[in-house]
């Protein structure tokens, strides 16, 4: 049986501790210079198979670098209310499949492969899929959540994210141990961005 997971690029945030679109900032990675959500997007399609990016209206620069990465886009007014809103909307938009992986635009160091084993979870049967990065055991990005979990996700609101319908469903996590330390690594300030 084809299993039908899709990938879900969230880049509503309003980076005010940037200063400026962090997700447009241009950044090298393997060798190849491109925007930070370009780079999110390509490692997200290149593990999933595919990536729908939540845009804020009017983002026509960003609009333009992600459908350059290959995204789908949707853009909505729903991104300022918050993450829990925008991954509403991605889910609301990207129905029909046996669930998602959900990425955000600011993480452009996770490795395809993390995306890859997040989705083999999934479509092993796993509730909602979580990484963690086996030196540190912290949690990290992606969170894959099968379809089972789409009313829960519909209802989303605020900036939280889906924290809530993980600590619902704590219980049925299944972990994914992985050594990409790219998990953990997301751009909010232009020292974050200086570091790298």
């Amino acid at each position: 049986m084809d299993v039908r997971i899709r990938g879900l690029l969230l880049c509503g945030g309003r980076a005010t501790r940037f200063g400026s679109d962090k997700l447009l900032a241009p950044i090298e990675v393997a060798g190849v210079r491109a925007p930070v959500a370009a780079h999110a997007a390509r490692h997200l399609i290149g593990g999933v198979g595919s990536a729908l990016a939540v845009l804020p209206l009017g983002a026509s620069d960003l609009r333009a670098a992600l459908l350059g990465a290959g995204c789908e886009i949707l853009e909505t007014d729903r991104t300022a209310l918050g993450m829990g809103a925008s991954l509403a909307a991605a889910v609301e938009a990207a129905d029909g499949g046996d669930g998602w992986i959900v990425a955000l635009g600011d993480m452009p160091f996770i490795e395809p492969r993390t995306f890859g084993a997040v989705k083999e979870a999934l479509a092993g049967g796993a509730p909602i899929a979580t990484v963690v990065e086996r030196s540190t055991g912290r949690r990290g990005h992606p969170v894959g959540f099968s379809a089972a979990l789409r009313a829960e996700l519909l209802a989303l609101r605020g900036d939280v994210g889906a924290r809530e319908v993980l600590a619902r469903h704590a219980d049925a996590i299944v972990v994914v141990p992985t050594d990409d330390r790219g998990v953990l690594v997301d751009i909010d300030t232009p020292e974050d961005l200086a570091r790298l």
